[in-house]
């Protein structure tokens, strides 16, 4: 008779999920043991939690199925929890398996004892504790179900290790999971009518068009209607940055002009977003008095802050495909005002070469990399200054894959990389972090290394928590407390990892920066990065 544990193995496997991570303790040995016996799912044992969860949800963003990391009670959990709440803010499918104190400890503050339930309430989309081996099969399933179904998230189980290694007599269930729901014929009938006579309109996309087939839906919808295309914050691969009808990103600091022509839009097309604070650009967008359709597969995000004039709770991909039968037509204007977007993207995509004496402006990094990153190329960031490039002045064409964090999470980058360069291994992968995200959850470089995973880190020394500083400066010009480092010698801390190492500390070594990236095999490459180079212009200037 199988275990608990075997159980839920034996779900993960069926659904085509093939590679889970973790840090292994005590608290669920019974699935270590199940995974021993069960060769069809990969376990990468991993050097914290946080990593480990990091590097399930890069997984899931290339996979579109779950990604799961496994992690012990109480720190194991605690460490973990920047997953969940990265894969929260992403819209990504994450399954979080807790090991947990035995059943007759629960709600008796044991020995790291956490209530799950309390503690990751308003982050997860369903958590689960098992009391009884023969809920594993529906519970599994049911996880699996909510992670995958509607806006994509995490779920968490906590599953007490005695309960784990009881017998289970209960059958796996067979996965379910709702088709994509169109919008109704009339539904879909009024948005092709606004097409048509809208002259100005603008398509916001997001995370609906995560998947392969997405971005191809969402590039010919484009092109069938002649639609400029927007994407929500941090997702710039899910259309050809190249494309005559992209028309930039909502992020931090979008350039005036930029937003006071996406004010001027007759016709706002979100589709597959939530319209959180900054695609909206501080609530501000789409502004009172513009007409918005707003497709989002989950109802709870419609209507409740942006006034639509047609809400559908819908899949977007399902919504692209209802239209297929309407002839498309756009107004004579429409041409000129996809170019003026255009345009005003464009502008904003250039990068002015500059000295600086205390190192090189990571800008110019992002430029050389965008020349020779190869057209498959995966590319990871961490949150921090020197990522912000990467969302404006570097242009992304498909296939290529930005991985980055829209939670803004410092520590993903190196994880995102080594579970990207495991997954791809005959796709180059490129990891950008910064002096302080590096030595949050570098150490998963070392599974990179043990696993014999290609990968190239760029690291980024400027000696400080940049985006914090520029803040501060803004805030409290002068005064600075908290945001300098003092940080060891990043070029011998990479060697440790026994992978090449090349030190780059002036323009004058681009050549060998781009030899370095070039490269076969993996390697680590530490460019001292300007801080004058970033922070507002008074301070650049005195």
């Amino acid at each position: 008779m199988p275990t608990a544990a075997e159980r839920i193995i034996e779900f993960l496997a069926a659904q085509g999920i093939d590679r889970a991570f973790c840090v292994p303790g005590e608290s669920y040995i019974a699935l270590l043991d199940a995974l021993h016996a069960h060769n069809r799912v990969d376990l990468v044992t991993c050097r914290s939690e946080g990593g480990a969860g990091f590097m399930a949800v890069a997984d899931a963003k290339l996979t579109g199925r779950p990604g799961v990391a496994l992690v012990s009670r109480g720190p194991g959990a605690c460490n973990a929890s920047i997953a969940v709440h990265t894969a929260e803010q992403d819209a990504t499918p994450f399954i979080l398996l807790i090991g947990q104190v035995e059943k007759r400890d629960l709600r008796r503050n044991a020995f790291q004892e956490i209530d799950y339930q309390n503690m990751f309430r308003g982050v997860a989309k369903w958590v689960g504790e098992l009391t009884d081996p023969d809920q594993a099969p529906e519970f599994i399933a049911r996880a699996y179900a909510m992670a995958m179904g509607g806006v994509p998230g995490p779920v968490v189980l906590s599953l007490p290790e005695d309960v784990l290694a009881m017998e289970c007599r209960a059958p796996l269930p067979p996965a379910t999971l709702p088709s994509p729901l169109p919008p109704s014929p009339a539904d879909a009938a009024r948005l092709a009518a606004l097409l048509r006579g809208a002259e100005r309109p603008i398509l916001l996309a997001g995370h609906g068009f995560e998947s392969a087939a997405g971005r191809a839906a969402l590039r010919g919808f484009a092109e069938a209607w002649q639609l400029p295309v927007a994407v929500s914050f941090r997702r710039q691969d899910l259309f050809d940055n190249r494309h005559p009808l992209y028309a930039g990103d909502l992020g931090l600091r979008n350039p005036d002009a930029q937003r006071q022509a996406f004010a001027e839009a007759d016709l706002v097309l979100a589709f597959g977003t939530r319209l959180t604070d900054i695609t909206t650009q501080g609530w501000s967008w789409p502004a009172a008095g513009q007409r918005l359709v707003h497709v989002c597969a989950d109802p709870r995000f419609l209507g409740w802050l942006f006034p639509a004039e047609l809400a559908i709770a819908a899949d977007a991909q399902a919504t692209i495909g209802a239209l297929a039968a309407e002839a498309p037509a756009a107004p004579a204007g429409r041409a000129a005002w996809n170019a003026r977007l255009r345009d005003l993207h464009v502008s904003d995509c250039q990068v002015v070469p500059a000295e600086h004496a205390d190192g090189i402006a990571f800008a110019e990094v992002a430029k050389l990399i965008e020349r020779v990153a190869p057209p498959d190329a995966i590319v990871t960031l961490d949150a921090g200054t020197f990522g912000a490039p990467f969302y404006r002045k570097v242009a992304w064409t498909s296939p290529q894959r930005l991985l980055c964090p829209v939670s803004g999470a410092m520590g993903f980058g190196v994880p995102a990389a080594a579970a990207a360069a495991l997954r791809c291994p005959d796709r180059p992968v490129f990891g950008l972090v910064g002096d302080g995200g590096a030595l949050m959850t570098g150490g998963e470089l070392a599974v990179a290394v043990a696993r014999g995973a290609s990968l190239k880190l760029v690291l980024s020394d400027n000696g400080a928590y940049a985006s914090i500083r520029i803040h501060q400066e803004k805030a409290h010009p002068g005064r600075i407390a908290g945001t300098m480092l003092i940080n060891p010698d990043f070029a011998q801390w990479c060697a440790a990892f026994r992978v090449p190492v090349t030190r780059i500390d002036s323009k004058a070594e681009f050549p060998a920066l781009e030899a370095a990236l070039r490269a076969p095999g993996p390697g680590a490459i530490v460019v001292r990065t300007s801080l004058e180079a970033v922070l507002p212009r008074r301070l650049a200037a005195e």
